[in-house]
């Protein structure tokens, strides 16, 4: 009589098949933003290098502390990169919606983001929603409009209405055709926010502006503007990095904390309506 020990060697393997050895280690979800270091950090969302740099998935909730709240989950979360190279930092967050908003007007709410930090770093974070009295966070903003006007948008009234019809300007009056200079002083007197200055009224230069805050209702501009960004429309939603100064450091604290916000057109949110995360520690790792 002939044995087999086939049976035997099926057992085995599929004993073996429930082991760890036999499948596939998934890696525990990241509890904080690794910040991958690079010779330089990139702008492009599509460069290579983010590739290279660990995701973090930051869920996000409803701004429902202040007025004007948001008591609905409208993005659920922003998928987040970061690359350091010891002298600036650079965020990539990705994010699901499916309608571009990038027109500014009447009725009209542009999609955005903005990367936020503790401006010093102590064992007890301010409080995450815009810090708190004499504790100041440092705010990234990118706006989608600004964005469609850096890359090439105009910024008339047929651009921003194409549909519009437009019977008389006293700057487009055809005396003033042939004289360019009065024409543009013109265009000044009925543009008095830009002939005062004011840094939102205009077509913008960069996609991203540098905000100070110590609580909610305390947004102000950043005594200079640095940051840099580039937001680009994916086949779902949006990428944008966003690149600023490296973060903020203290002797003997081993991380910083970061917080994030999106900002859907479609849903009517700005200024406080948004949804936003809650501090996440950052921790340095080098590239393998």
């Amino acid at each position: 009589m002939r044995y087999t020990k086939r049976p035997t060697l099926l057992i085995s393997c599929v004993l073996l098949i429930g082991t760890p050895a036999c499948r596939e280690q998934v890696p525990p979800p990241s509890t904080e933003v690794v910040l991958s270091r690079a010779a330089e950090v990139p702008l492009d969302p599509a460069h290579a290098a983010w590739q290279q740099a660990p995701e973090y998935t930051a869920v996000l909730i409803p701004q429902d502390l202040v007025e004007p709240r948001q008591l609905t989950t409208t993005t659920a979360a922003v998928r987040v990169r970061a690359i350091t190279d010891d002298d600036e930092v650079a965020f990539r967050l990705e994010w699901d919606d499916p309608t571009r908003n990038d027109l500014e007007g009447a009725s009209r709410f542009s999609d955005a983001c903005a990367v936020q930090v503790p401006q010093k770093v102590e064992a007890h974070v301010p409080a995450p929603q815009m810090g708190e009295p004499d504790r100041l966070v440092e705010i990234a903003y990118w706006n989608a409009s600004w964005q469609a006007h850096v890359d090439g948008r105009g910024d008339s009234i047929t651009d921003l209405y194409p549909n519009a019809t437009v019977d008389h300007y006293p700057f487009e009056a055809a005396p003033l055709v042939n004289n360019p200079a009065t024409q543009k002083a013109m265009a000044v007197r009925y543009a008095p926010a830009r002939a005062v200055g004011n840094p939102v009224a205009g077509p913008p230069s960069t996609p991203v502006q540098d905000l100070v805050a110590e609580g909610p209702g305390t947004l102000a501009f950043a005594s200079s503007s640095t940051s840099r960004g580039k937001g680009v429309r994916t086949i779902g939603g949006w990428a944008v990095v966003i690149v600023r100064d490296e973060l903020p450091a203290s002797a003997g604290m081993a991380s910083s904390q970061v917080a994030f916000a999106v900002w859907d057109g479609s849903q009517e949110e700005v200024g406080a309506r948004k949804m936003r995360t809650g501090w996440i520690p950052t921790v340095q790792q080098e590239f393998p």
